[in-house]
């Protein structure tokens, strides 16, 4: 007789226990007439959204609370992409907590219990992962009282197990790791009509580009190559672009639609379920370079142009032979519009050393970048000391800093009886990482760039390090403090060279007699 190891007992118990779970949260009406449960189901599946809330309320529904979590607009569009009836291979690049998975579950159901699709494929980075992702099917197929209720029992008699099951009406289901063989995936003469790829990437394959270039020609050859010509084939590819060069993004380069969706969307929760006090507390304890990888869908290269940024003392600001307050707005940067951030810095300079005093950045909206300036003013005026005050301002930005920011400064100086003035830093500008380099990096390397060892834990200090170590050739997401506190330094250089000058010019007498 076969032994059953510990570990199979405990994921016979644990899925037991599942469920029996899912068997209580699904529980169903009993006294409707043929015709009533008819016109019921009819109405569900002319509606996506009310479908999916009948039929997973579990999932739908807050546990603690108890009230419904309503979809957000990203969730709809996508169910609105995957519904019709066509070729089409969407990748969704949505942040941790934004139920991929979990939304893509509920459609591909609802695809198969309506006939729409016969054969599925869970691919994922490796066997164990993909059966633990394709699991949650065979639980709700098994287990969910309120499917079985409408659409019939759907547990088959052929195949039911982990990773590889059909059901009753003959809709078949495989879990494939990573480089193993989709093919002998037919299922009664039917090919698989839908592909679903989810952490398809892992960090360390990521590190070896000839593990992702035979990944990459395995999905486009192998997999893709089970399909059938004239059936219509579903690919959803769910997943984080952890990777500059990654799964995801080769298959981004193929798909018909390319989601992205971040935790935040231009400072703002994506999604209602995730307020932002959590989204600030769960964020909180994590490396800036995780938080950009798993909930901004930009992976960083950490230590190639700045690392282990130096902390030190800072001098008595009245000692300062220059301060300056340099604030960078980032109203124009189209291209990481989900993860621009606001910052304004305190910059010190004495004896040829560059101290960064104080740093706010943030993604908020224009009050509470203003209020920076007013906060840095208060602190420096606490000290006895005076500082310059600058705003980056390009040739996009002008329009609304004459607009805007310049009368907003003007109105809140008045009325807190503070002097506080900002002048328009105009200076043409190039590329964001040839200036940081340029600017930043010999100062960097020399020692010449301080950063205040009391600030080193402040979440701005934090957030202000981690894009530092972010800045590379490459890297497309927010280097917005480094650039900041660029701009600060080259208004320093400046106002530093011209109290350097040693020529004086003054009116001479007329030697003519």
């Amino acid at each position: 007789m076969a032994t059953i190891n510990q570990k199979d007992k405990n994921a016979f118990i644990e899925w037991q226990a599942y469920r029996e779970a899912l068997k209580r949260a699904t529980t169903t009406e009993t006294d409707e007439t043929f015709g009533e449960k008819q016109a019921r189901i009819k109405r569900l599946e002319s509606d996506d959204e009310a479908w999916f809330a009948y039929y997973f309320p579990h999932v739908s529904t807050n546990p603690v609370t108890n009230e419904a979590i309503p979809p957000a607009d990203f969730h709809i569009r996508a169910t609105k992409r995957v519904m019709k009836d066509r070729n089409w291979f969407e990748c969704r690049c949505w942040s941790r907590s934004l139920a991929k998975s979990t939304r893509t579950r509920m459609e591909v159901l609802k695809l198969i219990l309506t006939g729409r699709k016969k054969n599925i494929l869970m691919i994922s980075n490796s066997f164990d992962n993909a059966c633990r992702l394709i699991e949650p099917y065979r639980a709700e197929l098994d287990s969910n009282q309120r499917i079985i209720a409408d659409y019939g029992k759907q547990r088959g008699f052929k195949k039911w197990k982990t990773g590889d099951f059909i059901t009753k009406k003959g809709v078949a289901f495989r879990a494939v790791g990573a480089d193993q063989s989709p093919r002998g995936a037919n299922e009664n003469n039917i090919r698989p009509d839908t592909l679903l790829f989810d952490d398809i990437d892992t960090d360390q394959d990521c590190k070896n580009p000839d593990i992702i270039k035979e990944r990459v020609k395995w999905i486009f050859g192998a997999v893709i190559g089970t399909r059938e010509i004239y059936i219509k084939l579903l690919i959803i590819a769910c997943g984080n672009i952890i990777a500059e060069y990654c799964c995801m993004t080769e298959m981004m380069k193929k798909a018909n639609y390319v989601d992205i969706v971040n935790i935040r969307t231009h400072g703002v929760s994506s999604w209602a379920k995730n307020s932002e006090q959590d989204i600030d507390e769960a964020l909180a304890i994590l490396p800036h370079s995780t938080i950009q990888q798993e909930y901004y869908n930009t992976p960083v290269t950490e230590g190639r142009i700045f690392f282990n940024l130096e902390y030190g003392t800072i001098p008595k600001l009245s000692t300062m032979e220059q301060l300056i307050v340099y604030g960078d707005p980032s109203t124009s940067n189209r291209e990481s519009q989900n993860s621009s951030f606001k910052v304004v810095a305190l910059l010190g300079r004495k004896k040829g050393i560059t101290y960064i005093i104080k740093v706010f950045c943030k993604q908020c909206a224009q009050a509470e970048f203003i209020q920076a300036y007013y906060d840095m003013y208060t602190l420096v005026s606490s000290e006895e000391a005076t500082a310059q005050y600058y705003m980056e301002c390009n040739s996009l930005q002008e329009g609304f800093f004459d607009s805007f920011y310049d009368p907003e400064f003007k109105r809140i100086s008045r009325m807190k009886g503070i002097p506080l003035f900002v002048q328009k830093d105009q200076r043409a500008k190039v590329n964001k990482y040839t200036r940081i380099e340029a600017t930043l990096h010999p100062p960097y390397k020399l020692g010449w760039l301080i950063f205040n060892k009391n600030e080193e834990t402040n979440e701005h200090m934090k957030e202000t390090e981690g894009q530092f170590n972010a800045v590379s050739p490459t890297y497309k997401g927010a280097v917005d403090a480094p650039d900041c506190i660029e701009g600060g330094y080259k208004i320093l250089d400046k106002k530093g060279g011209m109290a350097l000058n040693k020529y004086r010019f003054q009116k001479r007498s007329s030697r003519r007699y």
